[in-house]
C-alpha cells in the first residue's frame, strides 16, 4: 500500500515538474517571439545593449531543454525502483505487473523528451533570430 502511494507521488510529482517546465518554456518562447517582432533596432546605440535585450530568457529556454530529459529519467529510475520494491514486498513474480510498472516508468522519460525537444528547437530558432537582428543592427549602423 505504501509503495503504491509513493509511486503515485513520484509519478505525479515528475509530471508536475515537467508540466511547469513546459509552461515556463512556452511563456519564454512566446515572450521572445513577440519581442523580436517589435524590437526597434534604431533605438539601440550600442551593440552590447542590443545583445543583452535580445538574449533575455534564452538561457531559461536552453536550461529547460537541456534538463527536462534528466527530470524524466529521474522519474523513470524512481518508477523502476518502486516497481522492484513492490515485487519484493509481494513475494510473487508477476511478469505482467513488472512490464506494466516498467512501461509506466518509461512514460516519464518520454515526457521529459516531449518537453526538451521543442524547447531546444525553439532555442536554436530564437538564437538564429538574435543573430539576424544583430546583423541588421550592424548594417543599419554602417549606413549611418
Amino acid at each position: 500500500m505504501f509503495g503504491l502511494a509513493l509511486k503515485d507521488i513520484v509519478e505525479y510529482g515528475i509530471f508536475g515538474v515537467l508540466l511547469v517546465m513546459s509552461i515556463i518554456a512556452l511563456w519564454a518562447i512566446i515572450e521572445r517571439v513577440l519581442f523580436y517582432r517589435s524590437v526597434m533596432l534604431h533605438a539601440y546605440h550600442k551593440k552590447v545593449e542590443l545583445e543583452i535585450a535580445l538574449s533575455q530568457n534564452l538561457t531559461l529556454i536552453a536550461t529547460i531543454g537541456s534538463n527536462a530529459p534528466y527530470v524524466g529519467l529521474l522519474g523513470t529510475v524512481f518508477g523502476i525502483i518502486l516497481t522492484f520494491v513492490q515485487i519484493g514486498q509481494s513475494g510473487v513474480v508477476d511478469t505482467g505487473a513488472i512490464m506494466i510498472g516498467l512501461a509506466l516508468a518509461l512514460y516519464a522519460t518520454a515526457g521529459g523528451l516531449l518537453v526538451a525537444i521543442p524547447s531546444i528547437v525553439f532555442y536554436n530558432l530564437l538564437l538564429r533570430q538574435t543573430e539576424v537582428l544583430i546583423a541588421r543592427w550592424e548594417a543599419l549602423k554602417e549606413k549611418d
